[in-house]
């Protein structure tokens, strides 16, 4: 009997469990096979073809199809990302050689040269808070501050603080926040003001130099990923005014921008929380919706409070229902409330965050059976259409029915981040061995 039939059977015999023995099974296999592709392969890649020894930092820029090049910036997104990664592979124990194999890789060193290049080529002397482009040797280019690249700085310098013990970066990372608090809270709407010049002047609504979303509206992607930096930062300090906005950035991701009817999820609204219906800002991201669904969880946690389960299955199920390629598995990019999806493409960073909230939805007592089911087809994708060979690296995007779109595994938007974090999180859940 395959493989699939097996685990068919399995699901239909047990509707209402998590999840069966056979399906922990073949899981634990998959784990086993992502910790030692994660070890072997994928970690090593981002170390030995991003790592800038000349000037410090990251060069991001590879192509499965045309190899490396040479890229043209460092961008603070990516550049924080990498900092964050290597800092979660030092202290998950993957740079540790397996027994007969010489070679160490040193993810703290890689880090550490990642902090030190965001410490004396992005972070502004003067007014605070990190520029959002250098060129290659570090000059700053685009010094505007943008909450999102901002909130990923929080995030490394928490993760490298974990890993290296270095006091210095909680310390910046909490000087950043109350940067964040004097600059771009919002005291009269709650929220965040997300676009800014390099002293912190607003930029004007609309301005074509807002790079990331919409200048002078509230976005669900930059408050999502605020309340992920949030969650680690007041997990590690428990500071009381971090707890505050912590509940303040959970409390309007649940309310506006990921509400627990999943179909009227929303992209962008005004400083008044008015909700911007331009076309430009319709529609609903899947993938945005599942990282939300996991990130609440972990954010309750952190707060002590019991996980809203019932939310966290409203996307998940919403996505799977209306999002989800139920023929070769995978999900499509975006939709418009409970219509079919219009944008079928399958973006590597989708999957890593489906990945990641299915880990999660199948370890609760009352899963449905679908999870595991799409969980198994998900990883089966993915390994067939979406990785590398060679390196274990995940392309870019790929269409519908898994034929190359865009071939590139490095560049200023895709770093060691959404896909090196869904993969340890199912090895977390599913390896033995971990």
């Amino acid at each position: 009997m395959s493989s699939r039939l097996r685990l068919f059977g399995c699901l239909s015999l047990l509707a209402g469990v998590a999840f069966c023995q056979l399906c922990a099974g073949e899981f634990t296999a998959d784990a086993s096979r992502y910790r030692e592709n994660l070890r072997n392969r994928v970690l090593p890649y981002w170390l030995e073809t991003t790592r800038d020894t000349t000037n410090g930092g990251y060069l991001l820029c590879d192509d499965a199809v045309t190899g490396r090049c040479t890229p043209s910036e460092k961008q603070l997104v990516t550049q924080a990302r990498m900092v964050w990664g290597f800092s979660l592979a030092h202290r998950s124990g993957l740079g540790r050689p397996m027994a007969g194999l010489p070679v160490t890789h040193d993810y703290l060193a890689a880090a550490t040269d990642g902090v030190r290049f965001l410490r004396q080529h992005f972070l502004d002397p003067t007014h605070g808070g990190y520029y959002f482009t250098t060129d290659l040797a570090g000059h700053p280019q685009n010094r505007r501050k943008l909450l999102y690249g901002q909130a990923f700085v929080i995030y490394a310098l928490v993760e490298y603080h974990r890993a290296s013990g270095d006091a210095q970066s909680l310390t910046d990372a909490m000087a950043l926040y109350h940067d964040l608090q004097r600059h771009a809270h919002d005291v009269a709407h709650a929220g965040w003001m997300e676009h800014f010049e390099a002293d912190w002047t607003p930029l004007p609504e609309r301005d074509p130099n807002a790079i990331v979303e919409i200048a002078g509206f509230k976005s669900a992607n930059s408050h999502l990923h605020l309340m992920e930096a949030l969650t680690e930062l007041y997990s590690e300090t428990h500071d009381p005014d971090v707890k505050v906005s912590l509940e303040e950035a959970l409390r309007l991701n649940q309310t506006y921008f990921y509400p627990l009817d999943a179909s009227h999820a929303s992209f962008h609204f005004r400083p008044d929380w008015t909700l911007v219906t331009d076309a430009g800002s319709s529609g609903l991201s899947y993938g945005h919706n599942v990282e939300f669904a996991w990130l609440m969880v972990r954010a309750e946690r952190a707060l002590g409070r019991a996980p809203s389960w019932t939310h966290f299955r409203a996307h998940l199920d919403h996505a799977l229902a209306h999002g989800w390629d139920a023929k070769l598995g995978g999900v499509y990019n975006r939709g418009v409330g409970i219509e079919p999806a219009n944008d079928t493409a399958k973006v590597w960073w989708v999957q890593a965050e489906m990945l990641a909230a299915l880990t999660e939805g199948v370890q609760q007592k009352d899963a449905t059976p679908i999870y595991a089911k799409a969980l198994h087809q998900l990883i089966q994708f993915v390994d067939r259409y979406q990785t590398e060979p060679k390196d274990g690296i995940w392309v870019d995007t790929v269409t519908s029915d898994g034929m190359p779109r865009d071939s590139r595994k490095a560049h200023s938007w895709k770093a060691n981040y959404h896909d090196v974090r869904g993969m340890l999180m199912f090895v977390d859940a599913f390896d033995p061995k971990r």
